[in-house]
């Protein structure tokens, strides 16, 4: 049998047993028939495609170093010269989920003296979001950048709603925090619900499934204190649920579904980029080594939304990088969902199937500011995940 008879029926048996979906259904007590709609209920949904987890589809690997502040966020003014900056960076590996309530935050103590000449250092997720309500509260803003979207760190996010995860520690964030927390992350699920059903897809949500070998027992011990707090907005996502075994294709015990929203960042990028720039925003390549640079702006108001860049910056020793790689596999249209499992998730995404390698517990890549991609770890990360859309023996 040729290698290519071998692939083609490792496609066809993870498919045959994803037909299991389309005979029994997936929509928790929809009772269907292999025909389609029965006489009591709606036709069950498609089957899933399968993820061609092979290390030679693997297209490319990046590196992001996730700005980690054990006290969460930091978000505050202090004065540089003639400059009142406000800070706007540390969110840990919730930048894109909290941005846009963080930046409102921001741009309420920026604002509040009157000014309406906005400077905002950085172009990635807090950056442009910033720069965008700056300009929906009638600003005139230009962003300073090193680096454009695509490239800075923001673009190298997994891209799924985690607007707790690594955020802060508990037992160094302040009284009010949580409270703090949860108003940005209300705010930015709003705002980005705003962008479902636009082309290109910047925001959709997709059905993550959990995937186990043996039953859970609740979180695991952590090493680190990691603070979280999802019970707080446990009404803005449905509550995941067990799916029973023969309702599903994948060869593991025990299986949970979480329905999510996903960011395609790659197009969400490029939509706020080009919406920013049409509503008269601009954004200079600027490069700065010190705070005493900020003086050769002409803005009085600069909201400094720089990320990990802030630990050189601003001296900021407080920023811990968290390091994560992706492994970026061939494009699936058809694979419309994500995994996790022991320690790797993927998710499906227009521009390339991420797999993430996030280790055994939250400390993983803690305190490693290595950017060097890992072909080693990417191509275990592919291997881990690899069994699980092979044939049952």
């Amino acid at each position: 049998m040729t290698t290519e008879i071998v692939k083609l029926a490792d496609r066809r048996a993870f498919l045959q047993r994803s037909a299991a979906l389309g005979g029994v259904g997936l929509l928790g007590g929809c009772a269907t028939t292999g025909q389609g709609a029965g006489a009591g209920g709606f036709a069950a949904p498609a089957p899933l495609a399968p993820v061609r987890a092979r290390a030679d589809r693997i297209m490319g690997i990046t590196v992001c170093l996730r700005p980690f502040r054990a006290a969460g966020p930091r978000i505050e003014a202090e004065t540089v010269g003639d400059k009142l900056v406000v800070h706007n960076y540390g969110h840990g590996g919730s930048g894109w989920s909290l941005s846009w309530g963080s930046g409102l935050n921001a741009l309420k103590i920026a604002l509040a003296g009157g000014e309406r000449d906005i400077a905002v250092i950085g172009c990635g997720a807090l950056g442009l979001t910033a720069a965008t309500l700056a300009q929906r509260a009638g600003c005139r803003v230009t962003i300073y950048a090193k680096d454009r979207l695509l490239d800075a760190r923001s673009a190298r996010a997994t891209g799924i709603w985690s607007p707790d995860s690594r955020i802060a520690l508990d037992s160094a964030v302040p009284a009010g925090f949580p409270a703090q927390w949860e108003d940005m992350a209300r705010r930015s699920f709003r705002i980005h619900q705003q962008y479902l059903g636009l082309a290109d897809r910047p925001v959709e949500w997709i059905d993550r499934y959990m995937l186990a070998d043996a039953p859970s027992r609740g979180r695991a011990p952590q090493p680190m204190d990691f603070a979280h707090y999802e019970a707080r907005i446990r009404d803005l996502t449905p509550p995941s649920e067990e799916i029973a075994a023969g309702r599903h294709p994948f060869p593991v015990a025990h299986v949970r579904r979480a329905s999510l929203p996903m960011f395609n960042i790659n197009a969400y990028g490029r939509m706020l980029t080009n919406d920013f720039l049409l509503n008269g925003g601009r954004i200079e390549t600027v490069e700065f080594h010190t705070p005493a640079d900020l003086a050769a702006l002409k803005q009085k108001v600069v909201i400094n939304c720089t990320g990990y860049g802030a630990r050189a910056l601003w001296k900021d020793e407080s920023i811990v990088p968290v390091r994560g790689q992706i492994a970026w596999l061939i494009p699936q249209a058809e694979v419309t969902y994500g995994i996790y499992y022991k320690g790797v998730g993927t998710l499906s995404r227009p521009d390339g199937m991420v797999v993430q390698n996030s280790g055994p517990d939250e400390s993983y890549g803690y305190n490693d500011a290595n950017e060097a991609p890992d072909r080693a770890e990417a191509e275990a990360a592919v291997a881990t995940i690899a069994p699980l859309f092979q044939p049952r023996a």
